[in-house]
């Protein structure tokens, strides 16, 4: 365990924007964890756990401890069929696809280049170009920070949903990821159906083929936070039924749609965004990205309320055409805890 000088938070939030926290903390282990939430001086104090801080946003200084999550270590068991990976939840989830890359052991290559921590992937369920976390899931292991004792949730368990799971909604306050176990198939089904992956040859594509394209996509599409402080798209695409869908296709023929169930449908948000005209839209130092509208930019010198009423500029202007609300992918952290755009603003 390692307490830092410094408090501010600028550099352990992809969006970059000046915050404080109470104290700033770097846990390497379980015990770590546990001496941190029993630590006198912090009881009283609230905590949130960080892996490189991708998907948040600090919407104001924080008032508690900021735990930094640097649980390491890969190990690799296998059966005639797969290979079983534990990651410890500290790992940088794009150099853990690299290694699997460089090991031969294919079947993450789609999420490439996703910015955050092992530990991080299981609450979004991320996903991209096809793949999500829950396809490569096999469990999670979490610490149950009253009791102290790490148990194991299944993939089933972990209720995966789009950008969704149990990580976020029951057990969101009283336990920490401290590792995540993958299963990759030896027999390797590339999917490269998605988008620009349909150029590959799916005959004679190699997984490094498909690291590589995927690689190249997000980084012509994507701003990179080292340059243009961002936390990658910030909004959710909209799930809608299909009698909302049908209507809108009747206004918008080109709107692209994914069949998510027989009764529900998903749009692309950056779509929408793109035909209310927002590209390079700018509050303060807060832009909407010239060439991905989904992505929302810190300028240099944004503060979380441009960021804040830049998004709700957005979240109205596609409302207002569509009759469709954009929900923010991106966490919103305040104070004491987690808050939502709508509740920061009230």
């Amino acid at each position: 365990m390692r307490i830092l000088q410094e408090t501010s938070l600028a550099a352990f939030h992809t969006f970059g924007i000046e915050s404080q926290a109470y104290a700033l903390i770097e846990a390497e282990s379980v015990d770590d964890l546990l001496l941190i939430w029993r630590n006198k001086q912090y009881q009283t104090l609230p905590k949130l756990v960080l892996g490189k801080g991708s998907n948040l946003l600090f919407c104001d200084d924080f008032s508690g401890v900021v735990v930094l999550n640097r649980i390491k270590g890969i190990t690799v068991n296998e059966t005639a069929e797969s290979y079983l990976l534990h990651v410890g939840a500290g790992e940088d989830w794009h150099g853990f696809v690299q290694w699997t890359i460089e090991h031969n052991m294919p079947g993450l290559e789609n999420l490439a280049l996703i910015p955050g921590c092992v530990g991080s992937s299981p609450i979004q369920n991320i996903g991209a170009y096809g793949v999500e976390l829950q396809d490569i899931c096999q469990y999670v292991d979490i610490l149950n920070i009253d009791s102290g004792e790490v148990s194991r949730l299944s993939r089933k368990e972990c209720q995966f949903g789009y950008r969704d799971s149990i990580f976020k909604h029951e057990l969101k306050e009283t336990h920490i990821i401290v590792a995540v176990g993958f299963i990759l198939k030896k027999e390797w089904d590339p999917k490269t159906t998605y988008g620009p992956l349909a150029e590959l040859n799916k005959t004679t594509v190699a997984a490094i083929d498909v690291f590589n394209a995927v690689c190249r996509i997000r980084q012509s599409k994507l701003p990179d936070p080292q340059v243009l402080g961002n936390a990658g798209s910030f909004f959710k695409n909209p799930v809608i039924t299909q009698s909302i869908k049908d209507a809108l296709l009747y206004q918008y023929p080109q709107m692209p749609n994914y069949k998510v169930s027989n009764l529900e449908y998903k749009l692309a948000a950056g779509w929408l965004i793109d035909q209310c005209d927002l590209k390079g839209m700018q509050i303060g130092g807060a832009k909407v990205h010239e060439q991905q509208a989904l992505v929302l930019v810190n300028t240099g010198n944004a503060t979380a309320r441009d960021v804040l009423l830049l998004a709700q500029h957005v979240v109205n202007a596609v409302n207002d055409k569509f009759g469709v609300l954009l929900e923010h992918e991106v966490r919103f952290m305040g104070a004491s805890k987690e808050t939502t755009l709508s509740e920061v603003l009230a």
